[in-house]
């Protein structure tokens, strides 16, 4: 009875020390291990790629947002998760693809009513845009309904509306598009894009120096 009492408590004893010892290396030293290394290297990246203004953050270069006014570059839209309605406030608790199939009457819809607000909302006088001018990521969102980018193509679409809304001139514009275009990921990854957040507070900063 006293040897199998001891032996019960020897193994109790060893399993407390094996997980003592386990929750210790895995539960704090590695956690620590792999924050330090990622704060030493890559440290804008491994708190959430934040992106600040005016000594304040404003948002991630990862995370897209919207409420643009006419005045700033226009992100795309954003579907809301399992809905057929177009999510305008980037909610992320609506994160995700619009389940409206590529034959839908009311996605086909959504489309034709975005592409006459874009053409309506970016032709001005002396500019105007055609249907055929609107890109693809102009009406439509991407897979996460959170996209931060917008194609150079979208960009370029919008920069006669900018110009104009912010007495700024076309080549003045044109030259910040180009400035905070970004090429494809090594060199064949991905497509060019345009980070909507960082390129209006581009366009902030150069119609503050005015």
């Amino acid at each position: 009875m006293n040897n199998s009492f001891a032996n019960t408590a020897r193994l109790l004893g060893a399993g407390l020390r094996a997980l003592l010892v386990l929750t210790v290396l895995t539960g704090v030293l590695y956690p620590l291990a792999v924050t330090g290394v990622a704060q030493a290297l890559f440290a804008g990246r491994a708190n959430g790629s934040e992106v600040r203004a005016d000594g304040k953050v404003v948002g991630s270069s990862l995370i897209g947002q919207q409420g643009y006014g006419l005045r700033y570059f226009r992100s795309r839209p954003a579907n809301g998760l399992g809905t057929n309605s177009v999510n305008t406030r980037y909610k992320l608790v609506l994160s995700g693809a619009t389940n409206l199939s590529a034959d839908s009457e009311v996605l086909v819809k959504q489309v034709e009513d975005a592409k006459a607000a874009v053409v309506k909302d970016n032709s001005v006088p002396g500019y105007t845009i055609r249907p055929s001018q609107v890109p693809a990521d102009a009406v439509t969102s991407s897979g996460s309904g959170l996209d931060p980018d917008i194609s150079p193509a979208y960009a370029e679409l919008q920069v006669h509306r900018v110009a104009a809304r912010n007495g700024l001139s076309v080549a003045r514009v044109e030259k910040l598009v180009a400035d905070h275009t970004t090429g494809r990921t090594l060199g064949f990854m991905g497509e060019p894009r345009v980070n909507v957040l960082e390129l209006n507070i581009a366009l902030k900063d150069l119609t503050a120096q005015r």
